[in-house]
């Protein structure tokens, strides 16, 4: 399920970054005044802008949501615990937190004396 989420996810967002760069700026519509072709266009002047501009909100909507989902289903069979939980010791791992054994201090014995 959270791969079939995962691929409408970035489905969508390239859906996003493509209506975008396709639509006009705001500068764009002085030049359609003049005629360079927009009014031309299958949904007219005003019509394509107002396509693009819901079309990219609903797609944009559709990313909100997927990204929720993942997130939902990221956190699934997870134990949550607070930020200040105390994290469970490692065995194997002396003086990991919680751990009934202290670390092991070097012996003087074990180290060599270095060349002056």
């Amino acid at each position: 399920m959270e791969i079939l989420v995962l691929v409408v996810h970035i489905l969508v967002a390239l859906g996003v970054i493509g209506l975008v760069l396709l639509q006009h700026g705001k500068g764009a519509d002085m030049g359609a005044a003049f005629g360079s072709g927009a009014s031309g266009s299958l949904f007219g002047a005003t019509g394509s802008a107002n396509f693009l501009s819901r079309t990219t909100a609903v797609l944009a909507t559709i990313f909100f949501v997927t990204s929720l989902g993942l997130t939902y289903l990221a956190g699934l069979g997870r134990e949550t615990q607070g930020v200040m939980a105390i994290p469970a010791p490692v065995e194997g791992i002396p003086g990991s937190a919680g751990s009934a054994a202290p670390a092991a201090e070097p012996s003087s014995s074990k180290v060599k004396d270095l060349p002056k």
